[in-house]
């Protein structure tokens, strides 16, 4: 461990070849930057969900122009309803999946149900990805007994984690709008909080695995440059583990609530609950 790591995509992303990788929120913004970056490195396919089918169209074109060898599939997949996201991995096709990345989210929206009765943005950021993770967990870990196997899933968190309320998340008011909180930030916050500890869980639950939480970070800043914290090199990837940008390992900055064990088997029970009934 230690020492600044100067990831480059195009050099530093290794050979791809024969794995099979899965964007969700692929469309637009960071999804689909992270498909034309894993593109170059020619995986076997890639699928990605969305909600924009012209906007999946075009991104499938550009692909073929850049990297004709890759194969792609888009997953019309609405993450605040249960139902579409278990419909949409039912079309999962392949009998392995390297990689998974829950990237899509939504922030700072008004006060709202999803289709299932749930705080919006606990629903969406949570328990979508929650469904999706489950469904597609019994390929992941068969992808493991493959030689040479690399399993990850990568939850998109946010530093917005630590605007979660007090206790972590107000369970008994998911089924609300919870206009009790103090506006759409913390509820942002628990959602993200609930990424982070969820991917810890997993990490417990399923080590043949490699679950990661991240921050995505600011594009164009000295933040990155300016940052003392311990980085890891290319391999050193703590499972379970919380990152910032580029590799920083950052579990030491986490408080109680996201580090405790307690709170993130309450959560990964709660969600298996809130799952069962679709």
């Amino acid at each position: 461990m230690g020492g600044f790591v100067d990831f480059k995509p195009e050099k530093d992303i290794p050979s791809l070849n024969g794995k099979v990788v899965f964007v969700t929120g692929g469309t637009a913004g960071l999804g689909s930057v992270t498909i034309r970056a894993l593109a170059k490195h020619e995986p076997e396919h890639i699928y990605f969900s969305g909600r924009n089918n012209k906007a999946a169209e075009l991104l499938i074109a550009d692909i073929r122009e850049t990297s004709p060898c890759v194969s792609l599939t888009f997953l019309k997949m609405d993450l605040s309803s249960l139902s579409s996201v278990k419909a949409a991995s039912q079309e999962f096709a392949h009998k392995r999946l390297d990689v998974l990345i829950c990237n899509a989210g939504i922030m700072a929206v008004p006060a709202a149900l999803s289709i299932d009765g749930y705080e919006i943005q606990f629903a969406t950021n949570h328990l979508g990805h929650a469904m999706l993770i489950q469904q597609l967990l019994p390929i992941m870990l068969e992808t493991t007994k493959l030689p040479d196997a690399d399993v990850r899933i990568v939850c998109l968190s946010s530093d917005g984690w630590a605007t979660h309320p007090k206790g972590g998340v107000q369970f008994s008011e998911l089924k609300t709008v919870q206009r009790k909180l103090l506006g759409s930030g913390i509820r942002y916050g628990q959602s993200k909080l609930a990424n982070l500890v969820y991917a810890a869980e997993l990490a417990r639950r399923f080590p043949s695995i490699t679950s990661v939480s991240i921050h995505p970070g600011l594009i164009q800043t000295g933040l990155v440059q300016k940052s003392s914290s311990t980085r890891m090199h290319k391999n050193d990837v703590v499972n379970g583990g919380f990152y910032r940008p580029v590799g920083e390992l950052c579990n030491h900055q986490l408080d109680a609530v996201a580090k405790s064990e307690g709170f993130a088997k309450e959560l990964w029970e709660w969600t298996e609950t809130a799952l069962k009934g679709y």
